[in-house]
């Protein structure tokens, strides 16, 4: 969406751009810290941060600030009122009921794919987990099944504008950084319509990952399974789990 500039409050811009500064490299900020990463002024950064103190957005010692539980009122309105996650959580319950295993669904934003919808079963693979697959989590878009989903699920032109000068951040030994090597990733991905990822995010986890399309054909989303190499075999993968995730998306489809 594109808005006339005399409609765009940049005021307002700024703000939420400092409270996007912190993130778990950088849980505190100070008004030099905050206006190197959004690039503002530092007397604007400073009063940025004034001010959402006073909110009660960011907390502070006089010196630093950091984020308040206050900041979760947007995330739980979202979880609240937002169709898709209501949608898509009570499928995502049954098959963890159902499988005794983990599954996410996730949306792009950006270059990092967010969690709308989580749900794991209490046996031995949820202690196997990767670290952060919570609501809410931001997970780097090139490195997770559901990430590279999605960019696949992108028009062409659209992922090689993405992905052009980009710098892959390599988060394990086996996560693919190379712009050519990821390209030709990407376009298998598109062919088959699934992405498996191994230990790409963390060693030791793979995913599987299907798209969640509604009836327009416009890829909503994408569902993935969370395991160890052993569960997600091969094997396993052709025989249980990739039928069992495209048959969901099938049901969830009419719902999108």
């Amino acid at each position: 969406m594109t808005i006339a500039k005399a409609d765009y409050i940049e005021g307002l811009a700024k703000g939420l751009a400092v409270l996007e500064a912190f993130d778990t490299e950088r849980q505190r900020l100070n008004a030099t810290l905050a206006s190197q990463r959004t690039g503002i002024t530092r007397a604007a950064a400073r009063r940025h941060l004034l001010t959402l103190a006073e909110l009660g957005y960011l907390e502070t010692d006089g010196s630093h600030y950091w984020l308040s539980a206050r900041v979760l009122r947007f995330a739980g309105s979202y979880m609240a009122t937002s169709r898709l996650p209501r949608t898509l959580q009570p499928t995502l319950n049954r098959l963890a009921q159902q499988t005794q295993a983990a599954f996410s669904a996730v949306v792009l934003d950006g270059g990092e794919g967010v969690i709308v919808a989580r749900s794991a079963g209490v046996a031995e693979p949820v202690r196997q987990l990767a670290y952060g697959l919570h609501l809410g989590a931001r997970l780097p878009a090139h490195a997770t099944s559901t990430g590279r989903m999605l960019l696949a699920c992108w028009p062409k032109a659209e992922f090689n504008v993405w992905l052009k000068g980009r710098e892959l951040a390599r988060i394990t030994p086996q996560t693919e950084v190379g712009l050519a090597r990821f390209k030709t990733l990407i376009d298998k991905v598109r062919l088959d319509d699934y992405c498996l990822a191994r230990d790409a995010h963390e060693l030791g986890i793979q995913a599987l990952a299907v798209p969640l399309r509604n009836m327009q054909g416009q890829t909503l989303a994408a569902l993935n399974v969370v395991g160890t190499a052993e569960q997600l075999s091969d094997g396993a993968v052709e025989r249980k789990w990739l039928p069992l995730l495209l048959d969901a998306a099938r049901e969830l489809r009419p719902l999108l």
